[in-house]
């Protein structure tokens, strides 16, 4: 980092730049505070002009201040290595905080203080803020979509009895912890079909039957999200290994189908699944919407994984292969226990990047008449008895994705930190 500055003053004692730069950054955020908050400007008596860059001013000076190279003060040290290295990032610095300032006021006016939660109708919107009668009263619909309201519990029992069984992994005794692999890969998805069909579908053991056109809302992008998920990481993981084999067949093959794939747009793909695919099927063949477009899209996600978990494959030193060759392994055996392993974790963020874009591509679905939560806004938000309030649905849709995404995020971080090691 550099620590010569045209603005910064020297001084023999990193304690008198730190008070100096603290003062003056403190006085610009305590006037840009109390202007937003209190409407209160503290530099009224100056030109117009100059009373509005003034903090902005200060601020850059009081940064200049006090940045040093080190400083043994942990927390100056902290600021200057992340956000005050020259004075760009100083700029860049202060100019978010003011904005961020400035807007909290009208946000938190808007979203909390001036906001509507009470009553059951559009009248009891009555002041300026965000109505959010409006999602209370849809809340159900933008969950389960034009499911039953009776049967809701049915959605509920099937999402815990599949997150339940997501964890049993975590109880295998040490001996049966090979068979991990099997039963994520194979016996988990089955299961989860099964409980999602015939619990939430019904149609047998006395449930009654729901056609999946009524499914919707935020259930209905968790099932799309969950199952595309599933599938397209094994099928990325063939594809992968295909385009890097010798056999000039299955190389081939699998280039075909990801750049094929890859250069086709998600939207187009959907319709053709939901349009033109049952063209060709017999007419005694009937496949549900549901699913052809959970094929669609892990066909679709699938071309991309194969191409982060390629990138890893790569990355591997050739010595990783020619010593598992030296230990007399075969193809599939080297690949599983040496190769993959080592390709997959150094591909965590790139998986997860690619998992967090397929559920935000999920509101898709919307357009071949599956209505998710997105699908759901849009109807809701044309209801004439609700007209004007799609502002307050988007800002519920993007909280939702932002929390799931998030989740996932983190976890994938936690993921790489646990199998990180030292290359």
């Amino acid at each position: 980092m550099k620590n010569i500055s045209f603005l910064q003053i020297q001084s023999k004692s990193p304690l008198t730049n730190m008070y100096m730069g603290s003062t003056l950054l403190s006085i610009a955020i305590f006037d840009v505070f109390v202007s937003s908050f209190f409407s209160i400007n503290i530099t009224s008596f100056l030109p117009q002009n100059i009373s509005t860059f003034l903090p902005l001013i200060i601020g850059f000076i009081g940064l200049g201040i006090f940045r040093m190279e080190y400083t043994g003060i942990h927390l100056l040290d902290k600021v200057n290595k992340n956000i005050n290295t020259n004075n760009f990032n100083a700029f860049l610095t202060l100019l978010i905080i003011f904005v961020v300032i400035k807007a909290t006021p009208p946000a938190l006016s808007w979203m909390i203080l001036d906001a509507n939660i009470s009553g059951d109708t559009k009248e009891a919107c009555t002041g300026t803020g965000a109505c959010w009668t409006y999602i209370k009263v849809w809340f159900r619909r933008f969950m389960y979509g034009m499911y039953p309201n009776e049967l809701h519990w049915r959605i509920n029992s099937a999402f815990i009895l599949v997150i339940a069984l997501g964890f049993v992994g975590y109880f295998f005794k040490e001996n049966l912890k090979k068979y991990l692999a099997l039963y994520y890969v194979v016996i988990y998805p089955i299961i989860a079909f099964l409980i999602i069909y015939y619990l939430i579908s019904g149609g047998s053991f006395g449930l009654v039957w729901v056609e999946t056109g009524a499914w919707g809302g935020l259930s209905l992008t968790f099932i799309v999200s969950f199952f595309c998920l599933i599938f397209c990481f094994p099928l990325g993981m063939v594809l992968a290994l295909g385009r890097r084999s010798n056999l000039p067949a299955v190389r081939y093959i699998s280039v075909g189908y990801i750049e094929f794939w890859r250069g086709v747009p998600l939207i187009t793909v959907l319709f053709m699944s939901s349009v033109m695919f049952p063209m060709f099927l017999p007419e005694d063949f009937f496949m549900d919407k549901l699913v052809r477009v959970i094929i669609a899209i892990t066909l679709f996600e699938a071309a991309y994984c194969a191409e982060v978990i390629r990138g890893g494959l790569q990355a591997l030193p050739r010595g990783q292969y020619d010593a598992a060759k030296s230990l007399g392994m075969g193809y599939w055996k080297m690949h599983i226990f040496v190769i993959l392993p080592q390709a997959l974790k150094l591909v965590i963020p790139g998986i997860a990047n690619t998992f967090l874009a397929l559920v935000k591509d999920t509101p898709l679905i919307f357009v071949v008449g599956l209505a998710e939560i997105a699908g759901m806004l849009a109807l809701a938000k044309t209801n004439p008895k609700w007209l004007g309030f799609a502002m307050e649905g988007y800002i519920f849709a993007a909280i939702i994705f932002w929390i799931i995404c998030y989740a996932m995020s983190k976890y994938s971080y936690n993921l790489e930190n646990k199998y990180k090691t030292e290359r």
